[in-house]
């Protein structure tokens, strides 16, 4: 068997933030009061969502957009909560809005996701959109399954008629991901970790996505010969992704590093849709 093919998110997301830059350049020649501004919300102290909330402002200021840092305190309520999204909603200059997850637990998340208003739902989390987006319609997918159809679309990955296990099934990964899948005309099978006989389902795919959120837990051998490995897990302490792509990359025609495949088309797809959203705003 020929190497596989490495899905090189990093440099795709590299060469994406080139494009956004020129692009945010050309918005603003226009109308200089055109500069997208993503808002993040942080609620509570968590040290990991704090990180990843600072990712993603400086991937904004790499290609030249602003972001609206917004931190509350950790005793937040769902309504507290609630005005500030509807705020940030009425806010013009604000073309994106992202609510790190997870919320504290006396907050009602899900009403939060849903109070983001659909044209600055650039993270992809309200049921209305993901019910858009099952039915074919135009909207702005959840940033990480957007970023994965992303790739596969750079690396001319056919998934016309081909049998895919999606190994996961959260709102805002396996779910969304399966019917992206489905809409590109896709056999799709959404596992999970208590699906019976996971293994003989696993080795019947031509694509398999890890997106489970457990270490290693999809197995090698579970993997037929030639499948397309997309591993959308990452787990810093054990540096590894969902599946034991260290002894699978020899089978497979094509697989997502871990880290450097799925994690940085995650940000880089969320920029772009802001930049989208103010293409939009701003014609």
């Amino acid at each position: 068997m020929s190497e596989p093919i490495v899905l090189d998110g990093k440099a795709l997301a590299k060469e994406t933030r080139k494009t956004l830059k020129k692009e945010i350049a050309a918005l603003q020649e226009s109308n200089p009061n055109a500069k997208p501004i993503l808002a993040t919300i942080l609620v509570g102290d968590d040290p990991a969502s704090a990180t990843y909330v600072k990712m993603k402002q400086t991937s904004c200021n790499k290609v030249g957009m602003e972001s609206l840092k917004v931190e509350m305190p950790k005793e937040t309520t769902t309504a507290q909560l609630l005005a500030k999204i509807n705020e940030l909603n009425a806010d013009e200059a604000v073309r994106g809005i992202l609510l790190q997850h997870p919320v504290p637990k006396q907050i009602d998340e899900r009403a939060c996701f849903d109070a983001i208003a659909l044209e600055k739902d650039v993270d992809g989390v309200t049921c209305l959109g993901f019910g858009k987006m099952a039915m074919g319609e135009t909207v702005y997918g959840s940033a990480t399954p957007q970023g994965i159809m992303s790739l596969i679309d750079y690396y001319k990955i056919d998934l016309k008629g081909k049998d895919v296990v999606v190994v996961g099934r959260s709102p805002i990964l396996g779910k969304p991901l399966a019917m992206m899948m489905l809409n590109k005309h896709a056999t799709v099978t959404i596992c999970h970790s208590r699906t019976e006989n996971l293994a003989d389902k696993v080795q019947r795919a031509d694509v398999v996505v890890g997106a489970v959120g457990i270490p290693r837990f999809i197995k090698a051998d579970w993997i037929k010969d030639g499948a397309v490995i997309i591993d959308a897990g990452y787990h810093p302490a054990e540096n590894c992704g969902d599946v034991d792509l260290e002894n699978a990359i020899a089978k497979c025609s094509a697989y997502t590093p871990v880290p450097g495949g799925v994690g940085p088309m995650t940000i880089a797809t969320l920029i772009a849709q802001t930049v989208d959203s103010a293409k939009k705003h701003y014609g």
